[in-house]
């Protein structure tokens, strides 16, 4: 196949989309959207987010060296997308999307309870660039739903429903693996086992929502009997 090239343009897609919370001196809190974040070092654990200097957080995260970052689910993206594209000179975004939320375990930047997975970071280095520098930052702690755990204290982003960005467009994770680290030279009998233990993860997050659920509707369809009961003692009553 023929390519076509493109200079000088940075197309590396998909990329995470997340949501970065911080808080200046002041106290006062601000968030904003970000795709140009990555994983930089396992010990310490690091990750990367690059920011355009003009952002407001880039000033709030540049006082207090810290932030948060929070990895939505899909169900939230129209109020990442928001995020993105309002500044928080101009409107209270947290007030605004409605955001529930906490306060962080090592940093002073708050996190976003109705993100799944959350993040906080203190700042190590600064390193400009062009038109954004990258923010080096140490993780301190981590906040993890603990629905997306399993009995192993294994963490199932693949459940959490993620959101990626690709050139303009945003994207839920998808569900289905297509592979695990190292499987291209497993033994026949340890894919067999992988396979099995998949299986038994699938039938057993499938069976906690199927009880979740029916729990639901028994505790529905009691209060609506019982208002039934109510209603016609109130009317033999008149």
């Amino acid at each position: 196949m023929k390519k076509v090239d493109f200079k000088g343009s940075v197309i590396l897609n998909p990329v995470p989309v997340v949501l970065i919370t911080s808080r200046n001196k002041e106290g006062k809190d601000n968030v904003f959207t970000v795709a140009w974040v990555g994983t930089v070092c396992t010990k310490p654990p690091m990750l990367s987010i690059s920011i355009r200097p003009e952002r407001l957080s880039y000033e709030y995260i540049k006082e207090s060296m810290e932030f948060t970052v929070n990895l939505p689910s899909a169900d939230l993206v129209k109020k990442v997308d928001y995020c993105g594209v309002r500044s928080g000179r101009v409107v209270d975004k947290i007030k605004e999307m409605n955001f529930l939320m906490k306060e962080g375990e090592k940093v002073s930047a708050p996190y976003i309870d109705d993100c799944p997975i959350s993040i906080e970071c203190q700042v190590k280095q600064i390193i400009p660039l062009g038109t954004h520098d990258v923010f080096i930052a140490e993780v301190v702690s981590s906040h993890v739903n603990e629905d997306l755990m399993d009995e192993n204290g294994k963490i199932h982003f693949e459940w959490a429903n993620l959101v990626t960005y690709c050139h303009g467009e945003y994207f839920p994770m998808t569900k289905n693996s297509i592979g695990s680290f190292g499987y291209s030279v497993m033994k026949e009998k340890t894919k067999a086992r992988k396979a099995e233990e998949k299986t038994k993860e699938i039938t057993k997050k499938t069976k906690s929502f199927v009880d979740k659920k029916t729990n639901k509707d028994s505790e529905k369809f009691k209060t609506k009997t019982k208002r039934k009961r109510v209603f016609k003692k109130i009317k033999s009553e008149k």
